[in-house]
């Protein structure tokens, strides 16, 4: 569980400590790729938290989303319509979603484990 979390906290410092700049022309495609690595992320959370998670399905969900938004976005500007947005809300409605059902996992374990503490 803790090595997307490790990725993102490397990924973040890299970019924060590099002067690498993304032209302007790219800023669709780079927005859908940082949507589908955290909807990845999330996701991998909350499969580790139910108990489900999968390496595999995991590693394979990151390049795939990734591959797929880009290739929407690509396809979109070739025929002048703004297809990286359906990306965005696919990737942001799933992202929303992982994040709640995180919440709500962590709500319930924290209440069973104070219930726990209160028996003892």
């Amino acid at each position: 569980m803790w090595l997307p979390i490790l990725g993102l906290i490397v990924g973040i410092i890299i970019g924060l400590l590099t002067e690498i700049r993304i032209p302007a022309e790219y800023s669709n495609y780079l927005s859908i790729a940082v949507l589908a690595a955290l909807d990845t992320l999330f996701g991998g959370i909350r499969a580790n938290l139910q108990n489900i998670y999968d390496e595999k399905v995991f590693v394979s969900g990151f390049f795939f989303n990734i591959i797929l938004a880009a290739s929407l976005a690509f396809l979109g500007v070739h025929i002048g319509v703004d297809l990286y947005l359906a990306a965005v809300f696919a990737f942001g409605v799933r992202l929303f979603q992982n994040i709640a059902v995180i919440r709500r996992i962590l709500l319930t374990k924290w209440a069973s484990n104070k219930e726990k503490l209160e028996k003892s």
